[in-house]
C-alpha cells in the first residue's frame, strides 16, 4: 500500500543552498531574467544575498543592509544601479544577448 504524503508535510525547498558559486548564481539569474519580471529578479537577488550574507553583500555593494532588504523584496522595483551593485558584489554581471541569434 502506498502512503500518501501531504504537500504541507514536505520540507521547504531552499534553492539558495545550490547557489554555491558565481557560475551557479549567473545561471540562476539568467533563467530569472528570461521571465522578464522585475519583481522576480528583485526577489531572486534578495534570496541570493541572504544566502551569501546580507551584511557582506551590503558592505561590498556600498548599500546599507536595511536598504538592501527594502530594495530586494519580492514586490520591489529596484533601480538599475542597485541591481548592478548587488550583482557586482555577488561576483556576476548582467550581459546583453541578441534575441534572434
Amino acid at each position: 500500500m502506498t502512503k500518501k504524503i501531504r504537500i504541507a508535510d514536505l520540507p521547504d525547498f531552499d534553492f539558495s543552498e545550490h547557489l554555491d558559486g558565481e557560475q551557479a548564481i549567473a545561471e540562476f539569474l539568467t533563467v530569472i531574467l528570461e521571465e522578464n519580471n522585475p519583481a522576480l529578479l528583485a526577489a531572486a537577488l534578495g534570496d541570493i544575498a541572504r544566502a551569501r550574507g546580507m551584511s557582506e553583500i551590503a558592505k561590498a555593494s556600498g548599500i546599507t543592509r536595511e536598504a538592501l532588504y527594502k530594495a530586494l523584496r519580492p514586490d520591489a522595483q529596484p533601480r538599475f544601479d542597485t541591481i548592478n551593485r548587488v550583482c557586482t558584489a555577488l561576483g556576476v554581471k548582467l550581459v546583453a544577448q541578441a534575441v534572434h541569434a
